[in-house]
């Protein structure tokens, strides 16, 4: 009987993995939405120097992802130019993307914006080793980015 009822959902989540595995842009999402930067405001980082939840009745659709942002402001700003504030890497871990040429989550609470653009950790340990070194994960990353961004 179990394997009846597991064999189906088996099924469906390696296609919804499959799915996720080839979108065009390797733009981060958990398993169980469509939402980027973990349903974060992404211009918030810019504006206000912090992390912060964004709201359903501020959304975006871009790249094929779900963008929520805090207010109609930082909605209308991303709408003006998304790349200037989208995560480097589609939001995956800046450390794993230069360091081991992997494509992991990245945590919005662990963000920094270096040059005008922002990164996201995985956590805060892993935050701890990016900083030590960041033009050099940044130049890293940057060059296995393309690879990993197929």
């Amino acid at each position: 009987m179990i394997k009846r009822l597991l064999s189906p959902f088996l099924l469906v989540m390696g296609l919804f993995l499959t799915q996720q595995a080839m979108s065009a842009d390797k733009i981060y999402t958990s398993f169980w939405n469509n939402e980027a930067a973990g349903g974060y405001d992404v211009v918030a980082y810019f504006t206000e120097g912090s992390a912060k939840e964004g709201k359903d009745d501020y959304s975006y659709k871009w790249q094929g992802t779900d963008w929520l942002f805090s207010s109609a402001e930082n909605l209308a700003l991303f709408k003006k130019d998304p790349t200037k504030y989208a995560p480097q890497y589609g939001g995956h871990c800046a450390w794993a993307v230069a360091e081991k040429g992997e494509l992991v989550k990245g945590d919005p609470e662990q963000w920094r914006v270096v040059d005008g653009k922002l990164y996201l950790n995985y956590d805060a340990s892993v935050q701890a080793m990016w900083v030590k070194n960041i033009p050099h994960f940044i130049e890293q990353g940057d060059a296995k980015w393309p690879g990993l961004n197929k």
